[in-house]
């Protein structure tokens, strides 16, 4: 009754109470038959048949509609439907013809053969279950799984009630007249999949996964079954040793099950049979895109990149190992990697050989195995010398980066033959278009990654100069004065202290050479006593520098870095405000933040200069003597601390630089450097 009120006239509906009506007629027949001996076998049987096909193309025909206009569905649920109807014929062919009462057909029929059509109608039933089940995509299975526990249910119990029969040679009665009770137990779990799925529609999608595991299944129950039968009869006709004799073969032929299961050649031919017998296509494009992307990404594997390029292109033709090559700086492919154990040791294919021209030419993909039957096909091409050293070669792919061959990947003989034809080879040239520019990227990495350390041995060199330049000037100032004041005590006391601070500089820079790429030693620092220590060593160029101003505040930095940053701004500022110029310092606090002010009335800088020019690097208007990267380095090491490094100036009136920098907790702010209080 609820199937009729909330049926909408789609076909599912009708065929559900079909099935249904026709289960309950069963159900009648059998109790009438059980109860008054009143109704004939045949029928009952006739009736047992037809309530079976009822509910296999019940459950056949939900999924069918979701297939309407897909050639890969309808192809296989085609031929589902003819094994339905196939089977069911047949065996109310037996059924009906087992009543004719004459030697002929004694000696013809036997009853076992009905029993295992029933056993192959409930595998067929199961089978198309679980299929509706796993394909129904999984925000949608709340409206079909008591549907799949129902009916999945009765085919059970069908197989459960005739391999018992099939191993016996007899029905067990109490099998058998439990069977309805059963069945109406099964009932509400149908009543509540018809108020859940009034017009029975459901998105459903095809797996080739799931055909794969659930052929398999079958074929597993399917030997488990006649190995089953061939052991009883082993025990029925073996004697006193028939029992012994039975378990060893049924141990015997589970063991051989699990070792067919396991054999990867057995799994690719299956694999290979179905996509040729029940599909259009030989692959699932979906699943082999997935499987592609996350091998290559290492997602599934822990291989370096150039095996897992090769194992994505020998998942796709179930080839066991191969060979990667790779163009060299000398152009010729030098081999970078290889899979498996394909047991061929070719180190280098040359740049003019007939194998990469070709490649280059054509973009094919070589099969060697069709070159030999079709070698017009490959007009122009001739194997290499050591392919036919080895028995096991068999495809050749190209890589390709843009137009130019980038890599050779060669496969050997598959596991399983290949039904080779243009969507292999299209799907071939797809996967190694997308390995080859992963290996692209890998290669493009590589190379940044050593220019960026050449880059980084070239700047440190470059500062390295740049320092070795400012000493130079330094000592050179003083070989200058010494014929002038090498009298002068005064004058050799500040000389002796040049060159000291000189030593002690490259002592610094030597130490930091050692240390390159370590981790640097911060320490707090009080500015103003840095300050006055560049100052100082400053003072032996024209005008000198003078601290106006000087609070005190620390700093944390890498003392010899901040040194140098603060002595390159200063000496720009000298040289840009000349002899008769001035150079002032101011060291203040501002918001928990160090501020030092670099003051000079030189010629001054234009803002397209500072935005552009000034703190770029090898960037200099010093011509010969100058570097360009003092202050581009001083900004950078400021930058590191979390400071700033800002620039105000006007053309023929000076700049000022301002170094902010961040402040130590260790000092009370609007004090004086004179009278300045720790805490």
């Amino acid at each position: 009754l609820l199937l009729l009120t909330s049926w909408r006239g789609r076909s599912e509906g009708g065929l559900l109470v079909t099935a249904s009506a026709v289960t309950t007629v069963w159900a009648a027949a059998f109790l009438l038959q059980e109860s008054l001996h009143a109704i004939p076998s045949a029928i009952i049987w006739s009736l047992d048949i037809i309530k079976t096909a009822c509910w296999l193309y019940f459950i056949w025909k939900i999924l069918n509609y979701a297939f309407t206009g897909n050639k890969t569905g309808s192809f296989f649920f085609r031929h589902s439907r003819q094994l339905i109807f196939i089977l069911a014929g047949t065996l109310l062919f037996l059924v009906w013809i087992s009543e004719i009462e004459n030697e002929w057909a004694n000696a013809f029929l036997n009853p076992q053969w009905q029993i295992f059509g029933h056993v192959l109608l409930a595998l067929f039933g199961l089978g198309l279950i679980e299929q509706l089940y796993r394909n129904t995509r999984p925000e949608q299975r709340w409206s079909i799984k008591f549907l799949c526990l129902a009916i999945g249910g009765l085919f059970a119990y069908d197989f459960f009630l005739y391999s018992d029969a099939l191993l016996f040679k007899r029905i067990d009665s109490t099998l058998w007249e439990a069977r309805g009770f059963f069945s109406a137990m099964l009932v509400p779990l149908i009543m509540i999949s018809a108020a859940r799925n009034p017009e029975w529609s459901l998105n459903v999608f095809i797996s080739r996964g799931v055909v794969f595991h659930s052929a398999t299944l079958v074929a597993a129950g399917i030997y488990l079954l006649i190995m089953a039968t061939a052991g009883y009869y082993i025990r029925l006709y073996g004697g006193e040793w028939g029992a012994v004799a039975q378990m060893a073969f049924l141990g015997g032929a589970i063991v051989v099950l699990i070792v067919l299961l396991f054999s990867g050649q057995i799994r690719s031919r299956i694999r290979v049979f179905l996509s040729k017998h029940f599909f259009s296509y030989t692959y699932d494009y979906r699943d082999e895109w997935i499987r592609i992307i996350s091998t290559l990404s290492g997602e599934t594997s822990d291989l370096p990149l150039p095996e897992r390029t090769i194992l994505t292109i020998s998942q796709l033709v179930e080839s066991p190992s191969g060979l990667l090559w790779l163009k060299g700086k000398g152009g010729s492919f030098q081999k970078r990697a290889e899979y498996g154990e394909p047991g061929i040791p070719i180190r280098e294919i040359k740049s003019d050989s007939s194998l990469v021209k070709f490649l280059e030419n054509k973009g094919w993909v070589v099969n060697l195995d069709e070159c030999g039957i079709l070698p017009e096909l490959y007009e122009g091409f001739s194997a290499p010398d050591w392919v036919d050293k080895f028995d096991n070669c068999w495809l050749f792919v190209p890589l390709f980066k843009g137009e130019q061959l980038f890599g050779i990947i060669l496969l050997t003989n598959p596991r399983t033959p290949i039904n080779w034809n243009w969507e292999v080879i299209d799907l071939l040239k797809t996967a190694s278009n997308q390995a080859a520019s992963y290996l692209i990227l890998d290669e493009t990495a590589r190379e940044l990654a050593e220019a960026r350390q050449f880059e980084g041995f070239n700047r440190l060199s470059a500062f390295v100069i740049h320092d070795l330049k400012n000493l130079i000037a330094q000592l050179t100032l003083v070989v200058r004065n010494a014929e002038k004041h090498s009298g002068n005590p005064e004058f050799m006391k500040d000389a002796i202290g040049t060159v000291d601070h000189a030593v002690g500089k490259m002592n610094r820079l030597m130490t930091q050479l050692k240390n390159a790429g370590s981790a640097e030693n911060h320490q707090n620092i009080e500015l103003g006593a840095l300050l006055e220590s560049v100052v100082e060593s400053r003072s032996v160029q024209q005008p000198v520098p003078i601290v106006k101003k000087a609070e005190l505040a620390y700093t944390s930095a890498n003392k010899d870095r901040l040194y140098a940053a603060i002595e390159h701004i200063i000496q720009n500022a000298q040289d840009a405000a000349t002899a008769k110029g001035k150079v002032d310092l101011r060291l203040h606090i501002e918001e928990k933040r160090a501020i030092v002010e670099i003051e000079d009335n030189g010629c001054g800088m234009d803002e397209l200069f500072i935005r552009n020019r000034l703190f770029k690097p090898f960037e200099t208007t010093k011509g010969l003597t100058g570097m360009g990267i003092g202050a581009y380095e001083s900004q950078e090491y400021l930058h590191s601390l979390g400071g700033e490094l800002l620039v105000t100036s006007s053309v023929g009136e000076g700049s000022l630089f301002r170094l902010e920098l961040p402040l130590e907790e260790r000092l009370v702010t609007n004090s004086s450097r004179d009278n300045g209080v720790l805490i």
